[in-house]
């Protein structure tokens, strides 16, 4: 098996998003473009994987750093042909398949990758493959003239086609997958003698034609070449990366009420027999055990919830969130950084933060972990069985110990013992006929 090389271009200005941030790393369901790109090219196993950067490179550079990716700069962007050119270097001493891919195109699977690498080592030798597409409208997409279905006759970009090419509807990628012993040697003949005066790498395919190699394409849907440059194309790619999420996501045993309302993040895990309820979102680091029901207008985010549990409606889970086996999460709740044990329950308008709490254990409507002082955090405890009454306050550090009470409404600042009643609140007074008096005093002053 020959070894592969993939080039990514990412050096474009990326003017139209209007924005600080790197073209590339505009997420998509919560991860960077560039790294779902990198996610995908790293299943087929490359030898080398090398970026293309250019303005606000340092971002690039941060982005991939931890994945071991090289990053070399095209200081003028002349074009991508010459934007691959700079990779010469990088890969002087490979000897195998190149894919080029680009940053901006960020849902390409690594499946295609590996079909196109499969027709360039195809017994016709084809010198490239080219990456292909149909789109409903294809507007200012270079062509890709074919006699055959199969092979290059001819490939141009929109602005030099003529009006017989600009009807053809097969267009041009952009991603290419090229033998190391040619790329760069046809790159060195292409020219920029075209409208744009820019390198084209398409050009490569015309160059080799000359010489009798005849190139080929292979065709995938439009979809997952769409590209992005604006943030209108960025929402289009989200919309479509989200559709084919939720089918998979039902697919595999789940019910999505109102799929459409449903936002998942690039790594959700979502089990069997698992309930969606409408206008729901999943930030990134979210695991749904089976039988899991999140009801209505919920939002997640690195939360792990065990088998059977249920969430909302209208709860938030932060990160840290765990939830055990049947453990519930109800209306109004938020939760961060705590573990729930196996039915644990807090149904209302709660806050835990920082905290553990005991399998069976009820927490009542309104009660908070009071768990920062203004500089630190600190830890509840909140053994197993224990019932902590509504609107009760929980001045961390604290520990209410298996099986207590907390009576409704107490302020907890000292450790309770286990199976004690915890009450700390005002005495409360009683003085009949009291109320009556007063509205009859307020009634008189209101009339003088």
């Amino acid at each position: 098996m020959r070894q592969v090389a993939i080039v990514i271009l990412a050096a474009g200005q990326g003017t139209r998003m209007k924005s600080d941030l790197h073209k590339v790393l505009h997420p998509i369901a919560g991860r960077p473009m560039l790294l779902h790109l990198l996610a995908s090219a790293a299943e087929i196993s490359p030898a080398h994987i090398v970026v293309i950067a250019g303005a606000q490179r340092e971002q690039i550079e941060a982005a991939v750093e931890p994945l071991g990716v090289q990053v070399v700069v095209q200081a003028e962007q002349l074009g991508t042909g010459h934007a691959v050119l700079q990779a010469q270097e990088a890969l002087a001493d490979f000897d195998g398949d190149v894919l080029i891919l680009y940053g901006d195109v960020p849902l390409v699977r690594a499946g295609t990758m590996e079909r196109m690498l499969e027709r360039l080592r195809d017994k016709d030798a084809p010198p490239a493959v080219v990456l292909g597409f149909r789109p409903a409208d294809p507007a200012a997409y270079g062509r890709i003239v074919s006699d055959d279905n199969r092979t290059i006759a001819k490939m141009v970009e929109f602005k030099d086609a003529t009006p017989a090419e600009r009807r053809v509807n097969l267009c041009n990628s952009g991603l290419m997958a090229v033998k190391s012993s040619d790329l760069f040697t046809l790159l060195a003949q292409v020219g920029n003698d075209n409208a744009a005066a820019e390198y084209y790498l398409p050009d490569i395919v015309m160059h080799a034609l000359d010489r009798g190699r005849v190139s080929a394409f292979i065709e995938t849907a439009a979809a997952e070449v769409a590209g992005v440059n604006s943030r209108a194309e960025l929402a289009a790619v989200e919309a479509y990366w989200q559709a084919a999420r939720r089918t998979e996501v039902m697919t595999s045993g789940a019910t999505l009420i109102v799929p459409e309302t449903v936002w998942f993040a690039w790594d959700t895990q979502v089990g069997r027999d698992v309930v969606l309820e409408p206008n729901i979102y999943f930030g990134p680091g979210v695991t749904l055990a089976d039988k899991v029901t999140i009801r209505a207008f919920s939002h997640l985010e690195g939360a792990t919830i065990g088998k059977g549990a249920e969430v909302g409606p209208f709860a938030r889970l932060r990160p840290g969130t765990v939830l055990g086996e049947k453990a519930k999460v109800g209306n109004f709740v938020e939760i961060k950084k705590t573990t729930m044990g196996p039915g644990a329950k807090a149904n209302h308008l709660t806050y835990l933060g920082d905290a553990n709490v005991g399998a069976g254990a009820n927490v009542g409507a309104g009660t908070i972990t009071c768990n920062y002082d203004g500089f630190f955090k600190h830890k509840t405890e909140i053994g197993a069985g224990a019932f902590v009454g509504s609107n009760s306050a929980l001045v961390a550090p604290v520990t209410i110990g298996a099986g207590a009470i907390v009576a409704a409404g107490s302020v907890i600042t000292a450790d309770v013992a286990p199976d004690a009643l915890a009450v700390a609140r005002g005495k409360q007074e009683s003085k009949p006929g009291w109320a009556r008096g007063f509205r009859t005093m307020m009634g008189a002053r209101k009339k003088s």
